[in-house]
């Protein structure tokens, strides 16, 4: 069974030395020292994030992923001013772009975009997919406060729509007075505080949050075309899309109900969460053909990265359209 694994993120020594050389100082998330100290000994080092020739690939060919979607882990420049930032995430883009021709057919690629600058970002999306052949981009977090409903970051999304390739969500930190309010206690240490404000909860919320303001928004009424794609099984979202129909309809002033706008312009992927019963519901809830495969590597890289698919009680039909057929379909794979 061929398989492409679409969440799996990298770095580049090439782009992190042209960072730190525009801005002086290396990416160090706002967190705490005991925090910090988690993040490094439990995180990928530099040389497996940056690998894209021997551990990455031996991990492809032991778990049988035939192809792996890259984009930008942590360390990128999306965020940055865009004064650096245009030039940066062309640079960014390039290096993905050259990975993929030294590895034909194994890699495919997502770009990181200049947001600050979204008239710039929609232009680089464009050469990115019109010259470079990668298959869409990944937005992480929000920008200067601002969800990417607003108003000022519509060119990006416009043009994936006139391009037909999708943009993913992707988690990232969360504002430290939003952490705090809901994550901290004193009687927790920082690193329980860390995780439920990152990737044990907070950022799985905050990313939800977005999903549903982007529909809330009417962006989809505007731009029906547009496909996001949403990790970690949805960010929580799928959960309550009847009670979201149920409590919002009504008022949203939107075309059909929310569920509507996320079975029609919404993918969702495990990223590395490969248990069967969340699967069994996106089943349910949103149909195999709004559901991707990835592992998340290398921050994630399961046991059963090779066996999920082959393992879980589904038709060979439906093992087909999640492993392979729908993201040959949206990322325009030939």
């Amino acid at each position: 069974m061929k398989t492409i694994a679409v969440e799996e993120h990298f770095e580049s020594a090439k782009v992190n030395a042209a960072m730190l050389k525009a801005v002086g100082h290396p990416f160090v998330p706002n967190v705490s020292d005991e925090m910090k100290k988690y993040m490094h000994d439990t995180l990928p080092t530099p040389e497996i994030m940056q690998d894209t020739d021997d551990q990455r690939i031996k991990f492809m060919d032991d778990n049988g992923i035939d192809m792996q979607v890259l984009s930008y882990g942590n360390s990128q420049p999306q965020n940055m001013d865009p004064k650096v930032a245009v030039d940066l995430c062309k640079l960014a883009n390039d290096d993905i772009a050259a990975r993929m021709a030294k590895h034909p057919g194994r890699y495919a690629g997502l770009a990181v975009l200049p947001v600050g600058d979204p008239d710039a970002a929609a232009q680089e999306l464009k050469r990115v997919v019109t010259e470079l052949h990668l298959s869409g981009a990944m937005l992480k977090g929000n920008y200067g406060g601002k969800f990417f409903d607003d108003p000022f970051f519509f060119p990006i999304f416009k043009m994936a729509s006139d391009l037909n390739v999708p943009i993913y969500f992707h988690p990232s930190f969360i504002p430290a007075t939003i952490s705090d309010h809901y994550f901290n206690k004193g009687e927790w240490n920082d690193v329980v505080s860390g995780i439920l404000g990152s990737a044990g909860y907070g950022w799985h919320m905050d990313v939800g949050v977005q999903f549903l303001r982007m529909v809330v928004s009417g962006i989809f009424d505007k731009l029906p075309n547009l496909q996001l794609i949403s990790g970690h099984w949805g960010e929580l979202v799928p959960f309550y899309l009847e009670r979201l129909d149920d409590e919002l309809t009504k008022y949203a002033g939107l075309q059909h109900p929310i569920s509507y706008y996320y079975k029609h312009n919404v993918y969702v992927t495990p990223s590395g969460i490969l248990t069967e019963p969340q699967l069994q519901f996106m089943l349910s809830e949103v149909g195999a053909e709004r559901v991707l495969y990835s592992i998340d590597y290398p921050y994630k890289h399961p046991a059963n990265s090779g066996s999920f698919l082959s393992d879980v009680k589904i038709t060979n039909e439906q093992r087909e359209l999640i492993a392979h057929g729908n993201a040959e379909k949206l990322f325009n794979l030939k």
